[in-house]
C-alpha cells in the first residue's frame, strides 16, 4: 500500500489562481500556432477570441483541485518547477473540458447568460454557428496532451481517462434532455430518484471531480487500481451533493452572488427539488406541477414555487444537505486504499453551505 507524507500546501487558492493564469498566454500560444500550421491565420485569431471569452473567467476551482491533488499526491522529488507546470497545463485541459460541455449545454438549453456575461452563442448573435466553437475547444484538449504528456508514462491512461469521461459526460447531457423532453413539456414520469442520480452522475461527477482528481493521481505515478476505485466512489458522492446544491442555487439563488439565473422551473429540468416534490405531492397537486412546471407563464412559475413552498422543500433540503455532508465525511474517514483523507475532507469541506 502507498504511503503519502502528509504535507502543507503553501500556496492560498489566490495565488495558485495567479500562478495558474501565468500558464494561460502560452496554451493560448499552443493552440493558435497549431491553427497557423495549416496556415489560417483568421481562424487562429478566432479561435484566441473563443479561448479568451470562455475559458478563463470564474473560479477555475476543477482545475485547480487538480493542481492541489498533485502537490498533495506526487513524490517530494516529483515536485520540480517543470512538472508543477505540466500540472498547471493539465488543469487548463480540465478547464477546457467544462468550457466545451458549458458551451453545449448553454446552446441547448437557449441560456443567456452565465456568471454575469453573455453566453458564447448569444455573443454578436452567433447562434447555432457557436457548435464549430465548441468542437474546435474539444479538439485542443487532446493536441494540448499530446504535445506535453506523450513523452510521459501516464500519456495513455490521460488521453483515455479524459476520451471515457467525455462520453460519460455527453451521456449525463443526453439523459438530462431526454428527461427535458428537447425543450418540449415534460414527461414527469421520467423525474423519479433513479434518473435523477443517473444524471448527475453523468452530467456533473464525472467532469467536475473524477476528472481533475483522477487525472491528478495519473500524473503523480500512482498505479494502484484499489485507489482509484475508493477515489471514484467518494467523488461521486460529493459530486451528487454538489449538484443538489446546484439544484437550490437554480431555483433560489441570488443572481448577484452565483451568477445563475432562476430558470430550472420553466426549462423543466429534472432537479432534486421536483424529484422530492412528485414524491410527495397529493393527486390534485401533480396536476399543478403537469399544468405548470416547465412553462415560461410567470404565473405558472409561481404556481410550482408556492406549491415547493407548501411541501415544505426548503427546510427539507437544508436537511438533506447536512445529512448528506456529514455521512460523505464518515465515508471519507473510512477510506483504506492509502490514499490522503485530507485531499477529499479539502474537497468537500469548500462545498459546505457554499453559495455560489
Amino acid at each position: 500500500m502507498a504511503h503519502f507524507v502528509t504535507r502543507m500546501i503553501q500556496t492560498t487558492r489566490d495565488e495558485e489562481n495567479q500562478q495558474l493564469m501565468t500558464v494561460w498566454p502560452d496554451i493560448i500560444h499552443d493552440v493558435t500556432k497549431a491553427i497557423e500550421n495549416f496556415n489560417i491565420p483568421d481562424v487562429a485569431k478566432w479561435m484566441e477570441k473563443v479561448l479568451q471569452y470562455n475559458v478563463p473567467e470564474g473560479e477555475k476551482i476543477r482545475g485547480l483541485r487538480l493542481i492541489y491533488a498533485y502537490k498533495l499526491l506526487a513524490p517530494n522529488d516529483q515536485l520540480t518547477e517543470e512538472n508543477i507546470r505540466l500540472a498547471r497545463i493539465l488543469a487548463w485541459c480540465v478547464e477546457l473540458t467544462q468550457a466545451y460541455f458549458f458551451m453545449i449545454d448553454h446552446i441547448e438549453d437557449r441560456t443567456f447568460f452565465r456568471r454575469g456575461q453573455l453566453c458564447w452563442h448569444e455573443y454578436n448573435d452567433l447562434n447555432l454557428a457557436a457548435i464549430d466553437d465548441t468542437f474546435m475547444l474539444y479538439s485542443s484538449i487532446f493536441y494540448l496532451i499530446q504535445k506535453h504528456f506523450k513523452e510521459k508514462d501516464c500519456y495513455v491512461n490521460l488521453i483515455e481517462t479524459f476520451q471515457d469521461i467525455t462520453m460519460k459526460s455527453a451521456i449525463g447531457q443526453s439523459l438530462d434532455l431526454l428527461c427535458t423532453n428537447f425543450g418540449k413539456k415534460p414527461n414527469l414520469d421520467m423525474f423519479t430518484m433513479n434518473q435523477y442520480t443517473s444524471i448527475v452522475k453523468y452530467k456533473t461527477s464525472y467532469c467536475s471531480f473524477i476528472l481533475p482528481i483522477i487525472a491528478a493521481m495519473q500524473l503523480a505515478g500512482i498505479k494502484d487500481q484499489e485507489m482509484f476505485k475508493e477515489a471514484k466512489t467518494i467523488l461521486l458522492e460529493i459530486g451528487c451533493l454538489f449538484q443538489v446544491q446546484d439544484d437550490y442555487l437554480g431555483s433560489y439563488g441570488d443572481f448577484e452572488i452565483c451568477g445563475k439565473n432562476n430558470n430550472d422551473v420553466q426549462e423543466g429540468k429534472c432537479t432534486w427539488f421536483i424529484v422530492v416534490a412528485l414524491q410527495r405531492v397529493t393527486p390534485e397537486q401533480r396536476k399543478i406541477l403537469e399544468e405548470c412546471y416547465g412553462d415560461s407563464d410567470l404565473e405558472k412559475i409561481e404556481h410550482v414555487k408556492q406549491l415547493f413552498n407548501d411541501l415544505n422543500l426548503l427546510d427539507t433540503y437544508f436537511t438533506y444537505e447536512e445529512e448528506i455532508y456529514n455521512l460523505i465525511k464518515v465515508h471519507i474517514k473510512q477510506m483504506s486504499s492509502g490514499l490522503p483523507h485530507s485531499l477529499f475532507l479539502t474537497i468537500l469541506w469548500k462545498l459546505y453551505h457554499r453559495m455560489s
